[in-house]
């Protein structure tokens, strides 16, 4: 079983920026892809970006230039940069560990964390 713990979220304006970290614990795996999901009120969960253990990412278009994903392998931590927030970003944001190979379909992934509140207010 592989644990994840997000943090970072909260309340800024709009055009402010958000740094989310995502930890894993148990049997963590760094040929996993990490990635972030979010769901908004009464919408599906939709995909935000990836990372590969090799440095390949992978990005919903609407976060492009905006938003960055890196991981540290060594510290089993996944980072979501957030700038430029925009209301439409306000969604609780999940962390998501899968198979290398995992990128934009949430069944890709085989464990979640338990999300945390991002609200963008204008």
């Amino acid at each position: 079983q592989v644990q994840l713990v997000e943090s970072g979220g909260g309340l800024v304006q709009a055009g402010g920026s958000l740094r989310l970290s995502c930890a894993a614990s148990g049997r963590t795996n760094s040929n996993y892809a990490m990635g972030w999901f979010r769901q908004a009120p009464g919408k599906e969960r939709e995909f935000v970006a990836t990372t590969w253990r090799g440095g390949r990412k992978y990005y919903a278009d609407f976060v492009k230039g905006r938003f960055t994903i890196d991981r540290d392998n060594a510290k089993n931590t996944v980072y979501l940069q957030m700038n430029s927030l925009k209301p439409e970003d306000t969604a609780v944001y999940y962390c998501a560990a899968g198979p290398l190979g995992a990128t934009y379909y949430a069944s890709m992934y085989d464990y979640w964390g338990q999300g945390t509140q991002v609200t963008v207010s204008s």
